[in-house]
């Protein structure tokens, strides 16, 4: 056993020698962490940031010293564990079986094996009576007492909210800080529909050189949809197509021409695309989305 002192006063001397050595630091570290008066918040932060860190990692350091001592200990008395464990009152208790595990039994996490076969077979397939792991039992009984107290708090008590009244909350407060001006996608605006020459001209020109590629020459569909017929696939009033045509379609490769061009351009382009309905140019490709009432003035992106 003397060897044994001997790693304990190396041990503790190790420890006393990290706490000595840590304590100018600590001390340093704490008087920066007081803020003075002239000392800018910032400042007193950032040093009780770094007296935090320097506490866990003092911590961590003893820890792992004592970790270290631990396993020297178990593995100096390792005979004299094992004779203790192979005593006939203590092996078979709960206590033996933890103390199994430092000699090298593993019984507590595979339990019994026993090789005895029972009386009845299957196709010439032999059962034998072997005990459940006991980590996949106790996992089991966690389930059971998970599943009773779930049913008891969320249905039985009604303390916390389901999945559903979860959602709805979130959603709710998430609406909080959507944004209610004119760069709102969930904000529909009011405008009318232009029906100035120069504006529909204007707007003419912007299809022309920003639609046509996909829509069509006269708006008859090409990649994208026919614009002129009277089934629509995201809504044909005039601040719906506005919408579409600001904010794109994601996933449907409707770009976005927020930015490119102004709000004034874009409902030029709306307005002149509401004043091609039922113009069936030649070519026009088949009606796509959902037939709405006529008399309305509307268009489709």
């Amino acid at each position: 056993m003397s060897r044994l002192s001997q790693l304990l006063r190396v041990a503790g001397l190790g420890v006393a020698l990290a706490l000595l050595a840590a304590r100018p630091s600590l001390a340093q570290a704490a008087e920066a962490a007081i803020p003075t008066a002239s000392a800018a918040p910032a400042a007193a932060s950032e040093a009780q940031t770094l007296l935090l860190w320097f506490l866990l990692g003092t911590l961590a350091l003893v820890i792992l010293l004592i970790l270290l001592l631990a396993t020297m200990l178990v593995v100096r008395l390792r005979p004299q564990l094992r004779r203790l464990y192979e005593l006939p009152t203590v092996r078979p208790t709960w206590s033996g079986r933890v103390l199994g595990l430092l000699v090298g039994d593993s019984t507590l996490v595979r339990g019994e094996v026993r090789d005895e076969i029972l009386d009845h077979d299957y196709d010439g397939i032999h059962e034998f009576d072997n005990d459940l792991p006991p980590w996949w039992k106790y996992s089991f009984y966690a389930t059971i007492v998970f599943a009773i107290s779930y049913l008891s708090y969320y249905h039985l008590a009604g303390a916390g909210q389901l999945q559903g009244a979860e959602y709805a909350a979130e959603m709710q407060q998430a609406a909080l800080f959507v944004s209610a001006e004119a760069d709102d996608p969930n904000k529909l605006t009011t405008y009318q529909p232009l029906t100035a020459a120069g504006d529909l001209s204007s707007g003419k020109s912007l299809f022309t050189t920003n639609c046509a590629p996909c829509h069509g020459a006269n708006a008859e569909g090409k990649v994208g949809p026919n614009l002129t017929d009277e089934y629509w696939l995201h809504g044909g009033e005039v601040n719906h197509v506005y919408k579409t045509i600001k904010f794109g379609v994601q996933g449907k490769g409707m770009v976005a021409w927020k930015g490119k061009l102004s709000g004034k351009q874009i409902l030029q382009v709306s307005s002149y695309l509401l004043s091609l309905q039922g113009t069936k140019p030649a070519g026009a490709k088949e009606p796509q989305g959902e037939k709405e009432a006529p008399g309305q003035p509307m268009a489709k992106l």
